[in-house]
């Protein structure tokens, strides 16, 4: 009589490989999801800078979602490390794997996680609140850190979208809409300087600028990468961040000496950082133009009262304008009442040696300097201005 084993043990065999459950898989709620796709596609950025972004990151494998919700990914390639990887899903019509939304965490299309080869992913969320809705079980240390850091995000993003309905769309409220961009940043920062997982805080560096501008937060940025370059030097985003955040491609670092500037002068003269600085306690270096309206503002309503109260204790403002028409220029100036200080200008609009040596690409911007030329503050407006100069000015005298 002839042996069923073999059989047996081949139908086990097939029976345990079709219940092993797959590296990724989940269930997606569709009922809300009309118009997305029933597909989730795993994405991988190829580098730090291409996290949240478009276009860039390469399919690793798609699945389609089933009417039950489930879905599973089984032809990922090996991962020794832990690498991060982003979940998308795509609206109808969208002929694309990798398009990335940005605009509200609440309805983002993407989710990073972090997976290795021999680790089990499993999840749920809402097609249509992909972000904000999704959970995983049992996840890793660092996944448990990315999905507090959205957590926070989604609490901070509303916060700033409520905060910011209160804020006029006209130019003059510029300054307070960076202000409240800023607070919103504030959030994603903290976290990234208190938490341990490098890639969650590779991660909410992105996050706090989806558009990789950081010049208003160069020091956050210039500071993370000191710490995570000498924690992991050969780890490649991190020595991509490194790169980001050289000193040759940031703006001047508070607490950096101010380069020795040549200030072409409204007078005709021109003169050195060292010689305006001569003799002074406190220097605001303020980069501002005519047409700029919170500039002009803050000329009439900040700068301008400070002058009169602490020129006599050795207060300088050396205002330098982003201006190619001299006549609209001194115009500006003189209607503001601010042409009794220092005004130096090449009249090459926004391309001049100044923006250039400072690195610098927004306005308004300003720089707090010591009589030495250390940067002691840099662009601080309204009652932060003027709270800085009240205490530098009124305090003990610099040595």
């Amino acid at each position: 009589m002839r042996s069923v084993f073999p059989l047996v043990v081949l139908l086990a065999f097939l029976m345990d490989g079709c219940s092993k459950p797959h590296p990724i898989s989940g269930t997606i709620d569709l009922s809300h999801g009309s118009e997305w796709r029933p597909k989730i596609y795993l994405l991988q950025p190829g580098k730090w800078s291409d996290v949240g972004q478009s276009f860039v990151a390469r399919a690793l494998d798609s699945a389609v979602v089933g009417k039950d919700g489930y879905f599973s990914f089984s032809g990922l390639p090996h991962m020794e490390n832990p690498t991060l990887l982003e979940l998308a899903v795509q609206k109808r019509g969208v002929g694309f794997a990798n398009l990335l939304e940005n605009e509200d965490p609440r309805t983002d299309n993407y989710v990073p996680l972090v997976w290795k080869t021999g680790e089990r992913i499993t999840i749920k969320a809402s097609i249509d609140e992909f972000q904000a809705s999704l959970s995983m079980e049992s996840p890793s240390e660092t996944n448990k850190e990315i999905l507090r850091l959205r957590d926070l995000r989604l609490r901070a993003f509303d916060e700033y979208k409520e905060s910011s309905s209160n804020v006029s769309d006209a130019d003059e409220a510029l300054l307070d809409r960076e202000g409240k961009l800023l607070d919103y940043q504030t959030e994603l920062m903290d976290f990234a300087n208190s938490t341990e997982e490098l890639l969650a805080a590779l991660l909410a560096i992105r996050w706090v600028s989806p558009e990789g501008d950081y010049e208003r937060v160069a020091e956050f940025l210039f500071a993370q990468a000191q710490e995570w370059g000498a924690l992991y030097p050969d780890h490649p985003l991190v020595q991509e961040l490194v790169l980001k955040a050289d000193k040759a491609n940031l703006p001047i670092l508070m607490g950096d000496l101010m380069p020795s500037l040549e200030f072409p002068m409204r007078s005709g003269e021109t003169l050195l950082l060292g010689e305006v600085l001569k003799g002074e306690k406190l220097l605001l270096l303020d980069v501002w133009a005519s047409w700029c309206a919170p500039c002009r503002i803050e000329n009439r309503n900040v700068l301008l009262p400070l002058w009169e109260k602490y020129r006599p204790n050795g207060f300088q403002i050396l205002a330098y304008g982003l201006e190619s028409n001299e006549k609209a220029w001194v115009n500006a100036m003189e209607r503001d009442g601010v042409d009794r200080w220092l005004h130096a200008s090449h009249l090459l609009g926004d391309q001049n040696p100044l923006m250039d040596a400072l690195r610098l690409r927004t306005i308004p911007a300003n720089f707090l300097l010591d009589t030495e030329g250390r940067v002691l503050a840099k662009n601080l407006h309204g009652t932060q201005l003027i709270h800085f100069v009240d205490t530098y000015m009124t305090g003990p005298a610099k040595e």
